[in-house]
Order: structure tokens, then sequence, then C-alpha cells
């Protein structure tokens, strides 16, 4: 169960860099479309080829139609396709500052504790935004420049949600079975202490 679940973590976290790529380079060619839309507008590109810069024009170079749209139903996307990985390798952040003191076995539970309020939570985000994806559906709300529906946004992110719902049961159960056995099921937490 755990190599399946890993594998769904992992093959979330490659889709969410693929399109995490897509949207610096979609961001990079929107800024650079933009500033040579401002330099062909210039007095310069005008007086020295105004043909071209009249052409180049036409043709719409400038910023992409929509960037800031795209980016956020992508990030959304993102967020959520890191968070099944970022939850089965224990990486999110955390203060110890009075943990590191206690005894091990006290860890372990006040570990399993976090684990399954983790999980209550990551279950309760993706039913809210099911619910929340519906509610948009339902509404036949859309984006301002792109004119596409708001849900898709939502709907996007879903799998991302369900996913890291799906493995924060996994590892909240893996974590009662480490306190009440004592064996050791999941590798330490890689998280970034501060």
């Amino acid at each position: 169960m755990h190599i399946l679940i890993t594998r769904l973590a992992r093959s979330f976290a490659i889709l969410g860099g693929l399109v995490l790529s897509a949207l610096i380079v979609l961001t990079c060619l929107s800024i650079v479309g933009r500033l040579v839309n401002s330099l062909l507008h210039g007095s310069f590109a005008q007086a020295l080829a105004p043909d071209l810069a009249s052409m180049l024009l036409e043709w719409g170079v400038g910023p992409i139609n929509g960037d800031f749209e795209l980016v956020e139903a992508g990030m959304a996307f993102t967020i959520f396709a890191f968070l099944p990985l970022c939850q089965l390798n224990g990486a999110h952040a955390s203060v110890d500052i009075f943990t590191a003191r206690l005894p091990l076995r006290v860890n372990s539970v006040l570990r399993m504790v976090i684990e399954i309020i983790f999980a209550a939570v990551l279950i309760l985000i993706a039913v809210q935004l099911f619910a929340g994806m519906d509610s948009k559906r339902g509404s036949g709300q859309t984006t301002f420049l792109l004119q596409y529906p708001l849900w898709w946004g939502y709907a996007l992110s879903i799998p991302g949600a369900f996913a890291a719902a799906l493995v924060s049961v996994h590892v909240a159960v893996s974590r009662l079975i480490e306190v009440i056995t004592g064996r050791q099921i999941l590798s330490g937490e890689q998280e970034a202490g501060h």
C-alpha cells in the first residue's frame, strides 16, 4: 500500500512541476511580450522601423491575454499537486522549540495526533473544494478576460486535494500503528525546522 501511495504522491508532484514550469514559461513570455510591445510603441522603434513595428503590433506582439487568470488557476492546481508528497515525507515547516527536549515516545504520540488532525483538515479542504466547485458551476461565473468558467480552476485542484487527503489518511494510520506497535513504518520527518 505504501508503494502505491508513494507513486501517487510522486506522480502528482511531477505533474505539478510540469504545470509550474509551464506557468513560469507563460509568465516569462507575457513579460517579454509586454516589454517588446512597449518598445514597439516607443518613439525609437517608430522612428527606426515604423512598418516593422506596425506589422509586429498587428500580429499581436504583446502580453499574453489573461495570463493572470491562467497563472491563478494553474497555481491552485500546483499547490494541491505538491501537497501529497509534502504530506507523505513530513516536509511541512515546524517549530520544535518545546518538543525537541521531549522523550521519543511523547514525540511519537504528538506526531500521531498532528497527523490525524492534518488528515481531518485535508479531508475537510477536499470536501469544501468540491462544494465550492459545485457552487461556482451552478452560478455560471466566468473569468474577466478569458471568460472561462471559474469552476474549472476548482476542478483542476480537486484531484490533488483528494490525493493529499488520501495520503494524509495513510500517514495518520501509519503513525497510529507506529505508536501502538513501537516499530517505525514511515521514514523520519524532513520538515524545515525553525
